[in-house]
């Protein structure tokens, strides 16, 4: 259950971090807290599933990076195994299973296409995976989300 300082903590957290050399200290004074405290609490609410993570959001492509969404069609016995191959890789920012015919679906930052080839031909030639779709991105969007606690 969130306490009011969670809530707190949680609105701060995802839209204003401070960028310091000791941001969790900084948010213990914005919240009248001890910097053991907030930390304390943001261990509680990553290992309880209410924070999956903290860090920064780049703009990959200004950064020089290529973004594709990739489907892939995977016998369901072998599901696990190729998701945590495919986790393996740096610029898989997101994976899914889904219903349907590709039932895992990826998305994959990579610094060139050159990269990006050699990482689908390898995750196609895993044992288990029967076809892939590379799905390049050709406009961005970017939804920002922010949850209100009150």
């Amino acid at each position: 259950m969130l306490t009011s300082f969670d809530k707190a903590l949680l609105n701060i957290v995802q839209t204003d971090l401070p960028l310091s050399k000791r941001p969790f200290a900084d948010l213990a004074v914005r919240l009248n807290a001890e910097e053991a405290t907030v930390l304390e609490r943001l261990r509680y609410l990553k290992d309880n599933g209410y924070i999956r993570r903290i860090g920064p959001f780049f703009d990959s492509s200004k950064l020089g990076y290529i973004g594709t969404l990739v489907a892939v069609k995977v016998e369901p016995e072998k599901l696990a195994q190729v998701a945590q191959f495919i986790n393996r890789y740096p610029g898989v920012t997101h994976n899914y299973e889904r219903e349907g015919e590709f039932n895992l679906w990826f998305a994959l930052l990579t610094p060139d296409l050159f990269v990006q080839e050699q990482t689908l031909a390898s995750i196609g030639q895993q044992p288990g995976v029967q076809r892939l779709i590379n799905l390049p991105a050709t406009k961005k969007y970017k939804v920002s989300v922010q949850f209100t606690l009150e």
